[in-house]
């Protein structure tokens, strides 16, 4: 069976509606950054909450803001199509599932086909199924044409189609999956982060530039022998940082780092924890103070991160992540820990409690 193609037009999107979700979301995240960095600089702990507070309020609000339309999503059933394989391009990965660009003609039964440039995981063992010219079956939501995702086992009456079908090639370049919200919504989300960010430090200028050093505990610094990471601790907090081809993910690695960085009285004034791949930060109240809202260090499932951070990057719709980050702290009364995913499709996050078992998920564009 020969399917001929046409090229169709791309689909239609709410440009303003998206540029202003992204300049507000990069205004938000700004905003908040700078006011917990601000507020560790000059010790002002309702600051450094108020910054993680509004940040938390703001992905709640997305989040309840998400789910009509998700659940408008979820009552209508993708659309199947048939796709060729135009060209593939295998990018490198460090577990048995790799992300792979694929350059697709989708042929619909009811439109013109068109180019779609998509990033999807792949096992390795599964790669050899994949190649230039071959038939595959993809879907994506009715609205949203741009929005390809590889069906990886088909029904059997696709899985016929596709064994007999025969496509030709649709006139490129192709299409990146939802362009506006990959490219200028971001563009627009930096300018967003910039200001948000500029704003607090105009705001707290006099208490970052006029402050009497002499106040100020001089941060100590100590590099291991093998300078393979360097420690950074002060009044305010602690940082660890790794060489190259280390991560917190390894095997105790992020345990024992947090117990170098808080140790002593130290250890009680733990306000919140970030871990980055290479970079971990351990933000202390002000010596002296009281906070109901301080972290139990030793009681982190430090053993159960690496399984949070691999599902976060493989099961919430970002195909080629480009950054992660872990946060966990008190700030609603409980043990939170929080990871975000951040690629080409947008943010995503997940929830864990105290014990590190997942109790909320929000996939990107949620």
């Amino acid at each position: 069976m020969t399917i001929a193609t046409s090229a169709a037009p791309p689909p239609t999107h709410n440009r303003p509606v998206a540029l202003a979700r992204g300049f507000l979301t990069g205004g938000v995240t700004g905003t908040s950054l700078a006011a917990v960095v601000v507020g560790i600089v000059i010790e002002n702990e309702p600051l450094i909450a108020g910054g993680a507070f509004l940040l938390a309020v703001y992905v709640l609000i997305r989040y309840l803001a998400g789910m009509p339309r998700r659940a408008r999503e979820a009552a209508i059933p993708p659309h199947l199509a048939l796709a060729m394989i135009e060209s593939l391009e295998a990018v490198e990965g460090e577990t048995s599932d790799i992300p792979v660009k694929f350059d697709l003609t989708v042929a619909p039964d009811d439109a013109p086909a068109y180019r779609v440039e998509i990033t999807q995981d792949i096992n390795l063992a599964d790669l050899t199924d994949y190649r230039p010219r071959g038939i595959l079956v993809v879907q994506y939501p009715p609205d949203r044409p741009l929005k390809v995702r590889i069906v990886k086992r088909p029904t059997p009456d696709w899985e016929e189609r596709a064994a007999s079908a025969h496509l030709d090639s649709a006139p490129g370049p192709a299409l990146a999956s939802d362009p506006l919200e990959g490219c200028g919504a971001t563009l627009v989300g930096f300018l967003g982060l910039l200001l948000g960010a500029a704003l607090v430090v105009l705001l707290f200028r006099a208490d970052l530039f006029d402050r009497d050093d002499t106040d100020t505990a001089r941060p100590s610094v100590s590099s291991s022998a093998s300078s393979s990471s360097t420690t950074t601790v002060s009044s305010a907090s602690g940082t660890v940082a790794l060489g190259p081809g280390q991560s917190f993910l390894d095997q105790g690695r992020l345990g024992s780092s947090v117990a170098v960085l808080a140790k002593g009285e130290d250890k009680d004034r733990a306000l919140t924890v970030v871990v980055q791949e290479r970079l971990l930060t351990v933000v202390l109240a002000p010596t002296g103070t009281q906070a109901a809202s301080r972290l139990d260090l030793d009681s982190l499932p430090y053993d159960r991160v690496p399984a949070l951070v691999k599902e976060a990057t493989t099961t919430l719709g970002i195909g080629s992540p480009r950054t992660w980050q872990l946060t966990a702290d008190r700030l609603t009364g409980r043990v939170a820990l929080r990871v975000s995913v951040t690629g080409s499709e947008g943010t995503a996050y997940l929830e864990a409690d105290g014990q590190g078992k997942v109790v909320r998920r929000v996939s990107a564009g949620g």
